[in-house]
Protein backbone atom coordinates (compact mmCIF):
# COMPACT_ATOMS: atom_id res chain seq x y z
CA UNK A 1 0.00 0.00 0.00
CA UNK A 2 2.79 2.59 0.72
CA UNK A 3 4.39 1.81 -2.66
CA UNK A 4 1.11 2.62 -4.42
CA UNK A 5 0.81 5.91 -2.58
CA UNK A 6 4.38 6.88 -3.51
CA UNK A 7 3.77 6.03 -7.19
CA UNK A 8 0.66 8.20 -7.30
CA UNK A 9 2.52 11.10 -5.65
CA UNK A 10 5.37 10.83 -8.16
CA UNK A 11 3.01 11.16 -11.12
CA UNK A 12 1.52 14.40 -9.79
CA UNK A 13 3.00 17.87 -10.43
CA UNK A 14 5.71 18.47 -7.83
CA UNK A 15 5.44 22.23 -7.19
CA UNK A 16 7.80 22.12 -4.25
CA UNK A 17 10.57 20.63 -6.38
CA UNK A 18 10.29 23.33 -9.00
CA UNK A 19 10.20 26.06 -6.37
CA UNK A 20 13.35 24.63 -4.93
CA UNK A 21 14.85 24.61 -8.42
CA UNK A 22 14.03 28.31 -8.81
CA UNK A 23 15.59 29.10 -5.40
CA UNK A 24 18.76 27.27 -6.30
CA UNK A 25 19.12 28.23 -10.02
CA UNK A 26 17.51 31.68 -10.33
CA UNK A 27 20.83 33.44 -10.81
CA UNK A 28 21.82 30.94 -13.48
CA UNK A 29 18.52 31.73 -15.16
CA UNK A 30 18.45 35.53 -14.83
CA UNK A 31 21.96 36.14 -16.10
CA UNK A 32 21.43 34.28 -19.43
CA UNK A 33 18.07 36.00 -19.80
CA UNK A 34 19.73 39.35 -19.45
CA UNK A 35 22.61 38.42 -21.73
CA UNK A 36 20.26 37.05 -24.44
CA UNK A 37 18.05 40.11 -24.28
CA UNK A 38 21.02 42.45 -24.30
CA UNK A 39 22.54 40.79 -27.36
CA UNK A 40 19.36 40.91 -29.44
CA UNK A 41 18.36 44.37 -28.24
CA UNK A 42 21.83 45.72 -28.81
CA UNK A 43 21.87 44.29 -32.32
CA UNK A 44 18.80 46.40 -33.12
CA UNK A 45 20.83 49.52 -32.34
CA UNK A 46 23.75 48.37 -34.41
CA UNK A 47 21.67 47.69 -37.52
CA UNK A 48 21.23 50.75 -39.78
CA UNK A 49 17.88 52.49 -39.52
CA UNK A 50 15.62 52.77 -42.58
CA UNK A 51 12.75 55.20 -42.99
CA UNK A 52 9.57 54.50 -44.91
CA UNK A 53 7.71 57.27 -46.76
CA UNK A 54 4.27 56.59 -48.25
CA UNK A 55 1.38 58.35 -49.94
CA UNK A 56 -2.22 57.36 -50.61
CA UNK A 57 -3.49 57.73 -54.18
CA UNK A 58 -7.27 57.71 -54.62
CA UNK A 59 -8.87 56.15 -57.72
CA UNK A 60 -11.52 58.71 -58.69
CA UNK A 61 -14.39 57.59 -60.86
CA UNK A 62 -15.33 59.53 -64.06
CA UNK A 63 -17.13 62.79 -63.41
CA UNK A 64 -19.25 62.26 -66.54
CA UNK A 65 -22.09 59.73 -66.04
CA UNK A 66 -21.70 56.54 -68.07
CA UNK A 67 -25.25 57.00 -69.42
CA UNK A 68 -23.98 60.10 -71.23
CA UNK A 69 -20.46 59.07 -72.24
CA UNK A 70 -19.39 55.45 -71.90
CA UNK A 71 -15.62 55.02 -71.37
CA UNK A 72 -13.77 53.00 -74.01
CA UNK A 73 -10.87 51.97 -71.74
CA UNK A 74 -10.54 48.59 -70.05
CA UNK A 75 -12.32 48.84 -66.71
CA UNK A 76 -10.20 46.14 -65.03
CA UNK A 77 -8.20 48.44 -62.80
CA UNK A 78 -6.06 45.66 -61.39
CA UNK A 79 -4.78 44.69 -64.86
CA UNK A 80 -4.16 48.33 -65.70
CA UNK A 81 -2.36 48.83 -62.37
CA UNK A 82 -0.07 45.91 -63.17
CA UNK A 83 0.69 47.38 -66.58
CA UNK A 84 1.34 50.85 -65.17
CA UNK A 85 3.51 49.43 -62.35
CA UNK A 86 5.60 47.46 -64.84
CA UNK A 87 6.14 50.58 -66.93
CA UNK A 88 7.03 52.76 -63.94
CA UNK A 89 9.33 50.12 -62.43
CA UNK A 90 11.09 49.64 -65.74
CA UNK A 91 14.81 50.30 -66.01
CA UNK A 92 14.36 53.51 -68.04
CA UNK A 93 11.93 55.15 -65.61
CA UNK A 94 13.84 54.16 -62.47
CA UNK A 95 17.13 55.26 -63.98
CA UNK A 96 15.58 58.69 -64.61
CA UNK A 97 14.70 58.94 -60.90
CA UNK A 98 18.20 57.76 -59.93
CA UNK A 99 19.83 60.42 -62.10
CA UNK A 100 17.43 63.15 -61.05
CA UNK A 101 17.85 62.59 -57.30
CA UNK A 102 21.50 61.37 -57.46
CA UNK A 103 20.64 58.22 -55.56
CA UNK A 104 23.27 55.81 -54.18
CA UNK A 105 26.17 58.11 -55.03
CA UNK A 106 27.30 59.35 -51.62
CA UNK A 107 25.97 56.49 -49.48
CA UNK A 108 27.50 53.68 -51.51
CA UNK A 109 30.73 52.18 -50.07
CA UNK A 110 31.90 51.35 -53.56
CA UNK A 111 30.84 52.65 -56.98
CA UNK A 112 27.58 51.09 -58.19
CA UNK A 113 26.63 50.44 -61.78
CA UNK A 114 23.38 51.78 -63.25
CA UNK A 115 21.78 48.35 -63.10
CA UNK A 116 22.75 47.94 -59.44
CA UNK A 117 21.21 51.33 -58.63
CA UNK A 118 18.02 50.47 -60.48
CA UNK A 119 17.77 47.10 -58.73
CA UNK A 120 18.35 48.69 -55.32
CA UNK A 121 15.69 51.31 -56.00
CA UNK A 122 13.21 48.73 -57.26
CA UNK A 123 13.77 46.54 -54.19
CA UNK A 124 12.85 49.38 -51.83
CA UNK A 125 9.59 50.27 -53.65
CA UNK A 126 6.31 48.64 -52.65
CA UNK A 127 2.71 49.20 -53.75
CA UNK A 128 -0.25 48.25 -51.55
CA UNK A 129 -3.75 48.05 -53.02
CA UNK A 130 -6.70 49.27 -50.95
CA UNK A 131 -9.93 47.39 -51.62
CA UNK A 132 -13.43 48.25 -50.48
CA UNK A 133 -17.07 47.62 -51.32
CA UNK A 134 -19.12 44.45 -51.69
CA UNK A 135 -17.21 43.43 -54.84
CA UNK A 136 -13.81 44.02 -53.26
CA UNK A 137 -12.97 46.73 -55.79
CA UNK A 138 -9.76 48.73 -55.80
CA UNK A 139 -10.55 52.20 -54.46
CA UNK A 140 -7.02 53.44 -53.73
CA UNK A 141 -3.42 52.31 -53.51
CA UNK A 142 -0.43 53.26 -51.42
CA UNK A 143 3.07 53.91 -52.78
CA UNK A 144 5.90 53.20 -50.32
CA UNK A 145 9.65 53.67 -50.43
CA UNK A 146 12.27 52.73 -47.85
CA UNK A 147 15.55 54.61 -47.48
CA UNK A 148 18.16 55.47 -44.85
CA UNK A 149 17.41 59.17 -45.45
CA UNK A 150 13.78 60.18 -44.60
CA UNK A 151 13.91 63.29 -46.83
CA UNK A 152 15.22 61.22 -49.72
CA UNK A 153 12.45 58.67 -49.21
CA UNK A 154 9.89 61.48 -49.36
CA UNK A 155 11.36 62.84 -52.63
CA UNK A 156 11.36 59.40 -54.23
CA UNK A 157 7.71 58.82 -53.28
CA UNK A 158 6.87 62.25 -54.74
CA UNK A 159 8.48 61.31 -58.06
CA UNK A 160 6.75 57.92 -58.09
CA UNK A 161 3.39 59.54 -57.38
CA UNK A 162 3.81 61.94 -60.31
CA UNK A 163 4.75 59.04 -62.55
CA UNK A 164 1.68 57.03 -61.50
CA UNK A 165 -0.71 59.95 -62.05
CA UNK A 166 0.82 60.99 -65.39
CA UNK A 167 1.20 57.45 -66.65
CA UNK A 168 -2.41 56.62 -65.85
CA UNK A 169 -3.59 59.61 -67.88
CA UNK A 170 -1.29 58.67 -70.76
CA UNK A 171 -2.31 55.03 -70.68
CA UNK A 172 -6.02 55.84 -70.66
CA UNK A 173 -5.68 58.49 -73.37
CA UNK A 174 -3.47 56.21 -75.49
CA UNK A 175 -5.87 53.28 -75.08
CA UNK A 176 -8.87 55.50 -75.86
CA UNK A 177 -7.21 56.91 -78.99
CA UNK A 178 -6.23 53.41 -80.07
CA UNK A 179 -9.83 52.25 -79.70
CA UNK A 180 -11.09 55.24 -81.68
CA UNK A 181 -8.53 54.71 -84.45
CA UNK A 182 -9.39 51.02 -84.66
CA UNK A 183 -13.10 51.78 -84.95
CA UNK A 184 -12.35 54.47 -87.58
CA UNK A 185 -10.41 51.89 -89.62
CA UNK A 186 -13.30 49.45 -89.33
CA UNK A 187 -15.67 52.27 -90.29
CA UNK A 188 -13.65 53.05 -93.44
CA UNK A 189 -13.74 49.38 -94.45
CA UNK A 190 -17.48 49.26 -93.76
CA UNK A 191 -17.97 52.47 -95.80
CA UNK A 192 -16.14 50.91 -98.76
CA UNK A 193 -18.23 47.75 -98.54
CA UNK A 194 -21.41 49.83 -98.28
CA UNK A 195 -20.42 51.93 -101.32
CA UNK A 196 -19.76 48.74 -103.29
CA UNK A 197 -23.17 47.37 -102.28
CA UNK A 198 -24.85 50.65 -103.26
CA UNK A 199 -23.12 50.58 -106.66
CA UNK A 200 -24.29 47.02 -107.26
CA UNK A 201 -27.87 47.94 -106.32
CA UNK A 202 -27.82 51.02 -108.61
CA UNK A 203 -26.33 49.01 -111.46
CA UNK A 204 -28.94 46.31 -111.05
CA UNK A 205 -31.76 48.86 -110.96
CA UNK A 206 -30.40 50.55 -114.07
CA UNK A 207 -30.16 47.24 -115.92
CA UNK A 208 -33.71 46.26 -114.93
CA UNK A 209 -35.34 49.68 -115.22
CA UNK A 210 -39.08 49.22 -115.70
CA UNK A 211 -39.04 45.63 -114.39
CA UNK A 212 -38.45 46.38 -110.73
CA UNK A 213 -40.88 45.13 -108.06
CA UNK A 214 -41.76 48.70 -107.13
CA UNK A 215 -42.93 49.31 -110.72
CA UNK A 216 -45.30 46.35 -110.88
CA UNK A 217 -48.50 48.38 -110.44
CA UNK A 218 -47.46 50.96 -113.02
CA UNK A 219 -46.49 48.20 -115.46
CA UNK A 220 -49.88 46.56 -115.00
CA UNK A 221 -51.66 49.86 -115.64
CA UNK A 222 -49.55 50.63 -118.70
CA UNK A 223 -50.08 47.09 -120.02
CA UNK A 224 -53.85 47.41 -119.58
CA UNK A 225 -53.79 50.79 -121.39
CA UNK A 226 -51.67 49.37 -124.22
CA UNK A 227 -53.98 46.39 -124.59
CA UNK A 228 -56.98 48.77 -124.79
CA UNK A 229 -55.21 50.89 -127.42
CA UNK A 230 -54.30 47.74 -129.35
CA UNK A 231 -57.91 46.60 -129.32
CA UNK A 232 -59.07 50.01 -130.54
CA UNK A 233 -56.48 50.05 -133.31
CA UNK A 234 -57.49 46.56 -134.39
CA UNK A 235 -61.14 47.62 -134.48
CA UNK A 236 -60.27 50.72 -136.48
CA UNK A 237 -58.11 48.60 -138.83
CA UNK A 238 -60.99 46.26 -139.46
CA UNK A 239 -63.26 49.23 -140.19
CA UNK A 240 -60.67 50.73 -142.52
CA UNK A 241 -60.32 47.44 -144.38
CA UNK A 242 -64.09 47.28 -144.82
CA UNK A 243 -64.02 50.83 -146.18
CA UNK A 244 -61.26 49.85 -148.58
CA UNK A 245 -63.35 47.00 -149.95
CA UNK A 246 -66.31 49.31 -150.22
CA UNK A 247 -64.34 52.02 -152.04
CA UNK A 248 -62.96 49.46 -154.43
CA UNK A 249 -66.48 48.18 -155.17
CA UNK A 250 -67.76 51.71 -155.76
CA UNK A 251 -64.96 52.49 -158.13
CA UNK A 252 -65.61 49.31 -160.11
CA UNK A 253 -69.34 50.04 -160.27
CA UNK A 254 -68.65 53.63 -161.25
CA UNK A 255 -66.39 52.55 -164.06
CA UNK A 256 -68.93 49.97 -165.33
CA UNK A 257 -71.86 52.39 -165.31
CA UNK A 258 -70.00 55.43 -166.53
CA UNK A 259 -71.06 54.86 -170.14
CA UNK A 260 -74.84 55.15 -169.49
CA UNK A 261 -74.33 58.17 -167.20
CA UNK A 262 -77.96 57.91 -165.71
CA UNK A 263 -80.14 55.42 -164.04
CA UNK A 264 -83.57 54.33 -165.15
CA UNK A 265 -85.31 57.10 -163.16
CA UNK A 266 -82.97 59.73 -164.63
CA UNK A 267 -80.64 60.16 -161.56
CA UNK A 268 -76.87 59.78 -161.89
CA UNK A 269 -75.71 56.21 -161.32
CA UNK A 270 -73.03 57.24 -158.81
CA UNK A 271 -75.72 58.91 -156.69
CA UNK A 272 -77.03 55.49 -155.72
CA UNK A 273 -73.57 54.41 -154.59
CA UNK A 274 -73.14 57.60 -152.60
CA UNK A 275 -76.47 57.04 -150.90
CA UNK A 276 -75.43 53.53 -150.02
CA UNK A 277 -72.12 54.88 -148.69
CA UNK A 278 -73.98 57.49 -146.64
CA UNK A 279 -76.24 54.80 -145.25
CA UNK A 280 -73.27 52.62 -144.35
CA UNK A 281 -71.37 55.49 -142.73
CA UNK A 282 -74.38 56.57 -140.71
CA UNK A 283 -74.93 53.00 -139.59
CA UNK A 284 -71.29 52.76 -138.50
CA UNK A 285 -71.60 56.16 -136.73
CA UNK A 286 -74.61 54.88 -134.84
CA UNK A 287 -72.63 51.82 -133.69
CA UNK A 288 -69.62 53.87 -132.59
CA UNK A 289 -71.77 56.52 -130.86
CA UNK A 290 -73.33 53.79 -128.75
CA UNK A 291 -69.88 52.87 -127.43
CA UNK A 292 -67.84 56.09 -127.51
CA UNK A 293 -68.33 59.78 -126.98
CA UNK A 294 -68.49 62.41 -129.72
CA UNK A 295 -64.89 63.42 -129.04
CA UNK A 296 -63.55 59.95 -129.76
CA UNK A 297 -61.15 60.17 -132.76
CA UNK A 298 -62.93 57.53 -134.87
CA UNK A 299 -66.33 59.18 -134.24
CA UNK A 300 -64.97 62.59 -135.25
CA UNK A 301 -63.35 61.14 -138.36
CA UNK A 302 -66.53 59.26 -139.34
CA UNK A 303 -68.59 62.44 -138.99
CA UNK A 304 -66.11 64.24 -141.24
CA UNK A 305 -66.44 61.48 -143.86
CA UNK A 306 -70.24 61.70 -143.69
CA UNK A 307 -70.11 65.48 -144.15
CA UNK A 308 -67.75 65.08 -147.11
CA UNK A 309 -69.98 62.43 -148.71
CA UNK A 310 -73.06 64.62 -148.22
CA UNK A 311 -71.29 67.51 -149.96
CA UNK A 312 -70.36 65.14 -152.76
CA UNK A 313 -74.00 64.06 -153.13
CA UNK A 314 -75.11 67.67 -153.08
CA UNK A 315 -72.68 68.51 -155.86
CA UNK A 316 -73.86 65.57 -157.97
CA UNK A 317 -77.49 66.66 -157.66
CA UNK A 318 -76.51 70.15 -158.79
CA UNK A 319 -75.15 68.87 -162.15
CA UNK A 320 -77.61 69.80 -165.09
CA UNK A 321 -79.37 67.00 -166.98
CA UNK A 322 -78.48 68.38 -170.41
CA UNK A 323 -75.25 67.33 -172.04
CA UNK A 324 -73.28 70.61 -171.47
CA UNK A 325 -69.52 70.98 -171.60
CA UNK A 326 -69.40 70.78 -167.83
CA UNK A 327 -70.95 67.29 -167.73
CA UNK A 328 -67.77 65.36 -168.38
CA UNK A 329 -65.93 67.29 -165.55
CA UNK A 330 -68.78 66.72 -163.10
CA UNK A 331 -68.97 63.09 -163.93
CA UNK A 332 -65.24 62.60 -163.41
CA UNK A 333 -65.20 64.41 -160.06
CA UNK A 334 -66.86 61.60 -157.99
CA UNK A 335 -64.48 59.04 -159.39
CA UNK A 336 -61.53 61.14 -158.46
CA UNK A 337 -62.96 61.63 -155.01
CA UNK A 338 -63.49 57.89 -154.59
CA UNK A 339 -59.97 57.15 -155.69
CA UNK A 340 -58.69 59.82 -153.34
CA UNK A 341 -60.70 58.35 -150.49
CA UNK A 342 -59.38 54.88 -151.36
CA UNK A 343 -55.84 56.15 -151.30
CA UNK A 344 -56.41 57.87 -147.95
CA UNK A 345 -57.98 54.68 -146.70
CA UNK A 346 -54.93 52.66 -147.73
CA UNK A 347 -52.69 55.16 -146.00
CA UNK A 348 -54.84 54.85 -142.91
CA UNK A 349 -54.64 51.06 -143.05
CA UNK A 350 -50.85 51.15 -143.30
CA UNK A 351 -50.64 53.64 -140.44
CA UNK A 352 -52.87 51.56 -138.19
CA UNK A 353 -50.91 48.41 -139.03
CA UNK A 354 -47.70 50.17 -137.99
CA UNK A 355 -49.40 51.40 -134.85
CA UNK A 356 -50.64 47.88 -134.08
CA UNK A 357 -47.15 46.45 -134.62
CA UNK A 358 -45.72 49.06 -132.25
CA UNK A 359 -48.40 48.44 -129.66
CA UNK A 360 -47.88 44.67 -129.88
CA UNK A 361 -44.14 45.14 -129.38
CA UNK A 362 -44.75 47.33 -126.32
CA UNK A 363 -47.34 44.85 -124.96
CA UNK A 364 -44.81 42.04 -125.37
CA UNK A 365 -42.18 44.19 -123.69
CA UNK A 366 -44.29 44.92 -120.63
CA UNK A 367 -45.52 41.35 -120.54
CA UNK A 368 -41.90 40.21 -120.51
CA UNK A 369 -41.16 42.63 -117.67
CA UNK A 370 -44.00 41.18 -115.63
CA UNK A 371 -42.93 37.62 -116.43
CA UNK A 372 -39.31 38.28 -115.38
CA UNK A 373 -40.34 40.12 -112.23
CA UNK A 374 -40.13 37.12 -109.77
CA UNK A 375 -36.51 36.42 -110.73
CA UNK A 376 -35.69 40.13 -110.68
CA UNK A 377 -37.35 40.50 -107.28
CA UNK A 378 -35.33 37.59 -105.86
CA UNK A 379 -32.03 38.94 -107.21
CA UNK A 380 -32.83 42.43 -105.95
CA UNK A 381 -33.80 41.01 -102.54
CA UNK A 382 -30.40 39.28 -102.28
CA UNK A 383 -28.60 42.50 -103.19
CA UNK A 384 -30.79 44.54 -100.86
CA UNK A 385 -30.21 42.11 -97.99
CA UNK A 386 -26.45 42.46 -98.36
CA UNK A 387 -26.82 46.23 -98.61
CA UNK A 388 -28.99 46.41 -95.49
CA UNK A 389 -26.53 44.26 -93.54
CA UNK A 390 -23.65 46.46 -94.67
CA UNK A 391 -25.64 49.58 -93.79
CA UNK A 392 -26.56 48.22 -90.35
CA UNK A 393 -22.89 47.39 -89.72
CA UNK A 394 -21.86 50.85 -90.93
CA UNK A 395 -24.46 52.60 -88.75
CA UNK A 396 -23.39 50.57 -85.72
CA UNK A 397 -19.72 51.35 -86.30
CA UNK A 398 -20.54 55.02 -86.88
CA UNK A 399 -22.38 55.12 -83.56
CA UNK A 400 -19.49 53.40 -81.79
CA UNK A 401 -17.01 55.74 -83.46
CA UNK A 402 -18.90 58.79 -82.23
CA UNK A 403 -19.12 57.35 -78.72
CA UNK A 404 -15.43 56.44 -78.75
CA UNK A 405 -14.50 59.93 -80.00
CA UNK A 406 -16.51 61.46 -77.15
CA UNK A 407 -14.82 59.13 -74.66
CA UNK A 408 -11.40 60.10 -76.06
CA UNK A 409 -12.29 63.77 -75.72
CA UNK A 410 -13.38 63.11 -72.14
CA UNK A 411 -10.04 61.43 -71.38
CA UNK A 412 -8.13 64.35 -72.95
CA UNK A 413 -10.09 66.75 -70.76
CA UNK A 414 -9.22 64.54 -67.74
CA UNK A 415 -12.87 63.87 -67.00
CA UNK A 416 -12.45 60.08 -66.93
CA UNK A 417 -11.14 57.82 -64.21
CA UNK A 418 -7.99 59.35 -62.75
CA UNK A 419 -5.57 59.04 -59.87
CA UNK A 420 -5.58 61.77 -57.22
CA UNK A 421 -3.01 62.10 -54.45
CA UNK A 422 -5.10 62.01 -51.29
CA UNK A 423 -2.22 62.39 -48.83
CA UNK A 424 1.09 64.04 -49.70
CA UNK A 425 4.22 61.88 -49.31
CA UNK A 426 5.02 61.63 -45.63
CA UNK A 427 8.29 62.69 -44.06
CA UNK A 428 9.03 59.86 -41.60
CA UNK A 429 10.32 60.84 -38.19
CA UNK A 430 10.73 57.33 -36.78
CA UNK A 431 12.57 54.51 -38.50
CA UNK A 432 10.50 51.77 -40.07
CA UNK A 433 13.23 49.19 -39.62
CA UNK A 434 14.58 47.75 -37.47
CA UNK A 435 11.62 47.63 -35.13
CA UNK A 436 13.54 47.94 -31.89
CA UNK A 437 10.49 47.26 -29.73
CA UNK A 438 9.99 44.03 -31.62
CA UNK A 439 13.69 43.26 -31.21
CA UNK A 440 13.25 43.88 -27.49
CA UNK A 441 10.49 41.31 -27.30
CA UNK A 442 12.56 38.91 -29.40
CA UNK A 443 15.47 39.47 -27.01
CA UNK A 444 13.30 38.58 -24.01
CA UNK A 445 12.16 35.40 -25.73
CA UNK A 446 15.72 34.53 -26.69
CA UNK A 447 16.95 35.24 -23.12
CA UNK A 448 14.24 33.06 -21.60
CA UNK A 449 15.15 30.23 -23.93
CA UNK A 450 18.86 30.69 -23.18
CA UNK A 451 18.20 30.82 -19.42
CA UNK A 452 16.15 27.64 -19.48
CA UNK A 453 18.88 25.96 -21.49
CA UNK A 454 21.58 26.99 -18.97
CA UNK A 455 19.49 25.84 -16.00
CA UNK A 456 18.81 22.53 -17.71
CA UNK A 457 22.52 21.99 -18.39
CA UNK A 458 23.56 22.82 -14.80
CA UNK A 459 20.81 20.64 -13.39
CA UNK A 460 21.73 17.81 -15.70
CA UNK A 461 25.39 17.92 -14.72
CA UNK A 462 24.63 18.23 -10.95
CA UNK A 463 24.53 14.74 -9.36
CA UNK A 464 23.69 15.95 -5.86
CA UNK A 465 20.39 15.26 -4.14
CA UNK A 466 18.47 18.28 -2.95
CA UNK A 467 15.16 16.79 -1.76
CA UNK A 468 14.04 14.23 0.82
CA UNK A 469 12.07 12.32 -1.75
CA UNK A 470 15.20 11.63 -3.73
CA UNK A 471 16.90 10.18 -0.61
CA UNK A 472 13.86 8.09 0.27
CA UNK A 473 13.78 6.75 -3.23
CA UNK A 474 17.33 5.41 -2.83
CA UNK A 475 16.73 3.65 0.57
CA UNK A 476 15.60 -0.01 0.37
CA UNK A 477 13.51 0.19 3.57
CA UNK A 478 10.95 2.55 4.85
CA UNK A 479 12.09 5.44 7.07
CA UNK A 480 10.89 5.07 10.64
CA UNK A 481 11.99 8.48 12.00
CA UNK A 482 13.67 11.72 10.79
CA UNK A 483 16.14 14.11 12.45
CA UNK A 484 15.21 17.72 11.75
CA UNK A 485 17.75 20.01 10.11
CA UNK A 486 19.54 22.30 12.55
CA UNK A 487 20.85 25.48 10.91
CA UNK A 488 23.39 27.78 12.46
CA UNK A 489 23.14 31.54 12.51
CA UNK A 490 25.77 31.74 9.82
CA UNK A 491 23.81 29.44 7.53
CA UNK A 492 20.67 31.46 8.04
CA UNK A 493 22.45 34.71 7.22
CA UNK A 494 24.04 33.15 4.18
CA UNK A 495 20.69 31.87 2.97
CA UNK A 496 19.13 35.27 3.59
CA UNK A 497 21.85 37.04 1.62
CA UNK A 498 21.38 34.61 -1.22
CA UNK A 499 17.66 35.31 -1.25
CA UNK A 500 18.22 39.08 -1.24
CA UNK A 501 20.78 38.75 -4.04
CA UNK A 502 18.35 36.71 -6.08
CA UNK A 503 15.57 39.21 -5.74
CA UNK A 504 17.89 42.12 -6.40
CA UNK A 505 19.20 40.42 -9.54
CA UNK A 506 15.69 39.71 -10.71
CA UNK A 507 14.63 43.29 -10.02
CA UNK A 508 17.70 44.66 -11.79
CA UNK A 509 17.19 42.49 -14.86
CA UNK A 510 13.49 43.39 -15.08
CA UNK A 511 14.23 47.08 -14.58
CA UNK A 512 16.91 47.11 -17.25
CA UNK A 513 14.65 45.28 -19.69
CA UNK A 514 11.77 47.64 -18.97
CA UNK A 515 13.98 50.70 -19.39
CA UNK A 516 15.37 49.31 -22.64
CA UNK A 517 11.87 48.59 -23.92
CA UNK A 518 10.69 52.09 -23.05
CA UNK A 519 13.75 53.60 -24.67
CA UNK A 520 13.14 51.51 -27.80
CA UNK A 521 9.54 52.63 -27.91
CA UNK A 522 10.35 56.28 -27.48
CA UNK A 523 13.33 56.38 -29.84
CA UNK A 524 12.12 53.78 -32.31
Amino acid sequence: MPEIIEEQESTQFDAERYLDLVRRRHVYFLVPVFIGWLLVWGASWILPSTFKSSTLILVEQPTMPESYVAPNVNENLQDRMQSISQQILSRTRLLMIVDKLSLYDASAKKPMSADDKVEALRKNISIDLVRNGPQNEITAFRVNFVSHDPALAQRVVTELTKLFIDENLKVRERASQGTTQFIEKQLEDARAVLADQEAKVRQFQAMHEGALPSQQNSNLQILAGLQGQLQNQQDSLNTAKQQRVYFQTLIEQYKNLHASGRTVDGAPTELTAIDQELARLRTQLTELSSRYTDSYPDVVKLKSQIAKTERQRHDMLAVPASGSKQAPDSESTPLLQLESQLKANQIEIASRERAIAGLEARVNEYQGRLNSQPATEQALADLTRGYEQSKANYDDLLKKKNQSAMATSMEQMQQGERFTMLDPPSLPTKPDSPNRLKFCAMGIAAGLAFGCLVVFVFEFLDDRMHAEKEIKALLPVAIMAEVPEIQSTLDEEKQKRRLILGWATAALVCAVILIGSAFSYLRG
